[in-house]
């Protein structure tokens, strides 16, 4: 397997999807990666040379927030959000939907599982 960005990329793989494997490369980015290296998408990973993927790591390297640092980034920006106490940053702490989505009936993947009522014996 091929390390880029400190994730292994599978390497039966056009080099397109492969790199959509990395955390923060989409489509998009990955065909624009693939065309600033001089790459041809429908290269299999398992055909790159090493200079291939040095270059893939280093235009990596120099343009794009990937992995720790874009998960380290979102988490900072959430909390950031939660400090100043704005609208989204309140939804954030009482852990609601943040864009505006209802919450009378939906809304179970972020509010958790149902809460059952218990019965209450009358006698």
């Amino acid at each position: 397997m091929a390390r880029i960005g400190g994730v292994n990329v599978p390497v039966n793989k056009r080099v397109v999807v492969a790199l959509t494997y990395i955390y923060g490369i989409g489509p998009s980015l990955a065909s624009k990666i693939c065309e600033g290296c001089g790459i041809g998408e429908d290269v299999l990973v398992s055909s790159l040379s090493d200079e291939d993927v040095v270059k893939i790591r280093n235009f990596i390297r120099s343009g794009c927030v990937v992995e720790a640092d874009l998960r380290k980034e979102v988490a900072m920006n959430i909390k950031f959000l939660m400090d100043i106490g704005c609208y989204r940053g309140l939804r954030h702490r009482k852990k609601l939907p943040v864009r505006g989505q209802r919450t009378h009936t939906n809304a179970r993947t972020r509010k958790g599982g149902t809460r059952l009522a218990v019965a209450v014996k009358k006698g």
